[in-house]
């Protein structure tokens, strides 16, 4: 469905953040991307959505293809309406629009489709429908995650990108979401790219795991494979050699021996 081969991208044409990135997306798969702040996952989901370019990005080097359609060079307008949509970190909603609004300002295509795709959202987030007249930004952070993540199914997506869908949010509400992503794929037959924070949940919902340090991907492999692998272990779920919690003075100081390297 989705194949990235050795990307590499700059900012401003100076500043290189991607250097040689692969990954690849099989059509249904949840796949993770992990990795610590800077390490390029988000510059990684905007170069595949085609959003680079409003921060004087560009994809230099390389190779993107989705369903067989070269999309490296693509328009980001284009690139939705081929069925890849993105979902921002940081829950960016339009503050004075109502819920509903916001949710049909995600809508691609025949207008006379509107109905049944709002009832499909409202199906998914049950609360979302009390809140239809509310302006958006006065919801909580639960509930702009939930209308964000509604706006991007508007346009009936083959592929979800997803970035830090769980940033800020109460351990009930991050169960919730990472439990509506998982009936997103099963039901709605949406394929997910997912940049999280939470190794541990990331882990236990995807398919296959990618780990990028530096803008390179260090490691991938299924991800139960990578969740039982020592170091991503120790440095991202916080485990020491036999799965007991380590303290923060442990995990701060730990010098990670970097076994992929």
């Amino acid at each position: 469905m989705l194949l990235v081969q050795q990307i590499e991208v700059f900012y401003q044409h100076v500043i290189q953040v991607l250097k040689g990135v692969s990954l690849s997306i099989s059509e249904g798969q949840i796949i993770c991307l992990l990795g610590a702040n800077g390490a390029g996952k988000s510059t990684t989901l905007k170069a595949i959505s085609g959003l680079l370019a409003a921060e004087d990005g560009r994809v230099t080097d390389g190779n993107i293809e989705f369903q067989g359609r070269r999309i490296e060079h693509k328009l980001a307008h284009e690139i939705a309406g081929l069925g890849v949509i993105q979902v921002f970190e940081g829950r960016r909603v339009l503050e004075h629009l109502t819920v509903e609004e916001n949710l049909r300002a995600g809508h691609i295509g025949d207008n006379r489709r509107i109905p049944a795709k709002l009832q499909t959202v409202y199906d998914l987030f049950p609360h979302l429908k009390n809140l239809t007249k509310k302006e958006a930004g006065w919801l909580s952070g639960g509930e702009q995650q939930m209308l964000v993540i509604g706006r991007g199914l508007m346009s009936e997506p083959k592929l979800m990108l997803l970035d830090e869908p769980s940033l800020g949010l109460s351990p009930i509400l991050v169960k919730d979401i990472f439990s509506t992503i998982r009936k997103i794929n099963q039901e709605n037959k949406t394929s997910i790219l997912l940049v999280e924070q939470n190794a541990a949940r990331a882990l236990e919902l995807a398919d296959f795991a990618y780990v990028m340090e530096n803008g390179r991907i260090v490691m991938d492999g299924p991800a139960e494979k990578v969740r039982d692998n020592p170091d991503i272990k120790e440095f991202y779920l916080g485990l020491g050699e036999f799965g007991s919690r380590k303290s923060y003075k442990d995990v701060k100081h730990y010098k990670r021996r970097k076994r992929w390297l």
